[in-house]
């Protein structure tokens, strides 16, 4: 299994010699360094964890610092994120690094990230409901959800669209298809539009 961390940086697009534009979305990928790997006699499920993006040492928790020193004796920094992934952990060592070098243009993955977040927002906005009509005695109901249909029940059924929190979720993306890959920069254009804010950590698997 492949896989990377990122952080989305902005759209762009991209003509191939034929001149057809492809619409991308450019993101800042690697390099990742495996901090640790789980151990199924030991923590009781395989995995591999990787770390992304430095930070101050002294910004750290005091338990990040001495899990780093453990894995990583010497480390100068402190990783700005720290992933883990079920798959894959058997050919890799603590201290490897992984960069795009084991991804290839044309190739599909899947991403994955914590989409923008929206706050409290009204059925029109997080739902698509249509509203009411402006006419036949209604009053200040455009924008108003409308019956939530409780009838007998005495309350409000499980799983009814109503207002909300709408956004900060993690959403999958599948089927997306690398167009362009710049290892010397640490970019790579993805086809299409992936989650997130210009910052957002994005995790890139196939």
């Amino acid at each position: 299994m492949k896989f990377i961390l990122g952080t989305k940086m902005n759209m762009s697009q991209i003509f191939d010699e034929n001149g057809t534009v492809y619409p991308v979305t450019l993101v800042s990928a690697g390099p990742v360094t495996v901090t640790a790997l789980k151990k199924k006699d030991r923590d009781g499920y395989e995995a591999v964890q990787l770390g992304y993006g430095k930070k101050a040492l002294n910004r750290a928790s005091k338990s990040v610092r001495g899990h780093l020193a453990k894995n990583l004796k010497g480390q100068a920094s402190a990783f700005q994120h720290l992933r883990e992934w079920r798959e894959g952990a058997n050919s890799l060592n603590v201290g490897d690094i992984v960069d795009l070098g084991s991804f290839v243009e044309g190739e599909e993955v899947t991403v994955s990230a914590i989409s923008k977040g929206k706050g409290f927002q009204g059925v029109i906005k997080r739902h698509g409901f249509h509203g009411g009509p402006r006419t036949h005695g209604q009053k200040h109901s455009e924008r108003a959800p409308g019956s939530i249909g409780a009838g007998g029940r005495q309350g409000v059924i499980k799983g009814m669209r109503m207002g909300g929190r709408m956004g900060g979720d993690r959403i999958t993306v599948r089927g997306l298809k690398i167009v362009q890959i710049d290892k010397e920069n640490n970019m790579v254009a993805i086809s299409g539009a992936v989650p997130g804010r210009r910052g957002t950590l994005i995790e890139i698997y196939n």
